[in-house]
């Protein structure tokens, strides 16, 4: 069931990272899983035990097919954290990214949907960072016409992190729980190549945030799973409330990105022409290029 030990991606940046695969409640027991993880069909399965193993399959398996984790010779490296099955086809991190509200014992932690999406991890991080796109795509929910202008916000890297702060914009609804427009006051935040993050405030506790993630599982440099991270503080609202609230918003963005090209990310400042809305865009791109990264975009040119 072990195919070669070699990985097929030969970006380093990319194949050390930690990828999320599933959502760990979504892991079916004791039988193989299957998915696609930078070109190569990966196994994955959970024991009724709860021990999680992960690893390289040499061809499809039929689906269901059971499996014992003591006969996989070679797992993955692994991580289960934030209620997601984490997985590196080379040498990871000893430590993934830290969310420590993760932990808030109030805090209703879910995986809101995993959407498959025809274009690039970069793209799908690059869109995500994009406050301009709000009124014209997410009408009615993140922006609405004509209150359509970026104000200037920060940007800055911190430990290898991008941090866009003070991101102010008009939103007719910002949550399951807002029933007025406001203008509301983001922060988003890059942790690691393919995983991006925004935080707002909670319209349960406005001194305290809540989170939405989405971490891009990179299939092929042009394939990718959106896994949907939600971080919420609410005591209202279902889960089927807020997993339906969060993927209306993904699923109005998932032909702008399968329509976009080219699909892999330009990093090349010249390829595509910056405005003020992009700062956070343009600062993603300069990271890209500055880890090396070459899987997924078009590399900058010499």
């Amino acid at each position: 069931m072990v195919s070669v030990t070699q990985p097929v991606c030969t970006d380093p940046v990319i194949v050390n990272q930690w990828h999320a695969v599933c959502a760990t409640d979504e892991i079916r027991c004791s039988v193989v899983n299957q998915t696609l993880l930078l070109d190569e069909k990966i196994g994955f399965t959970v024991t009724s035990e709860g021990e999680h193993v992960a690893w390289r399959l040499s061809a499809a398996v039929p689906p269901n097919q059971a499996v014992d984790p003591a006969q996989i010779h070679e797992p993955l490296p692994i991580k289960v954290e934030y209620g997601y099955l984490w997985v590196c086809l080379g040498d990871p991190p000893e430590h993934l990214f830290a969310m420590p509200e993760f932990d808030d014992p109030d805090r209703r932690n879910m995986n809101a949907g995993t959407l498959t999406v025809a274009t690039s991890a970069p793209r799908a991080v690059e869109n995500f960072l994009d406050l301009g796109h709000f009124p014209y795509v997410h009408d009615g929910l993140l922006g609405v016409e004509p209150f359509t202008e970026v104000v200037d916000y920060d940007v800055e890297v911190v430990d290898g992190e991008i941090i866009a702060s003070r991101c102010d914009f008009y939103v007719p609804k910002v949550g399951m729980n807002f029933d007025e427009p406001v203008v509301a006051r983001y922060r988003y935040r890059v942790p690691s190549p393919f995983c991006v993050m925004l935080y707002f405030d909670s319209a349960l506790d406005p001194s305290r945030e809540d989170i939405v993630g989405v971490w891009v599982q990179p299939m092929t440099a042009e394939l990718v799973r959106a896994h949907n991270y939600m971080g919420v503080l609410d005591e209202t609202s279902t889960d089927n409330d807020i997993k339906s609230y969060q993927l209306e918003i993904f699923a109005q963005d998932k032909p702008i990105l399968e329509n976009q090209h080219p699909k892999r990310l330009p990093l090349d400042p010249r390829a595509e022409t910056p405005i003020r809305a992009d700062k956070s865009a343009i600062a993603y791109r300069h990271l890209l290029s500055d880890l090396g990264v070459t899987y997924g975009v078009i590399p900058e040119r010499s």
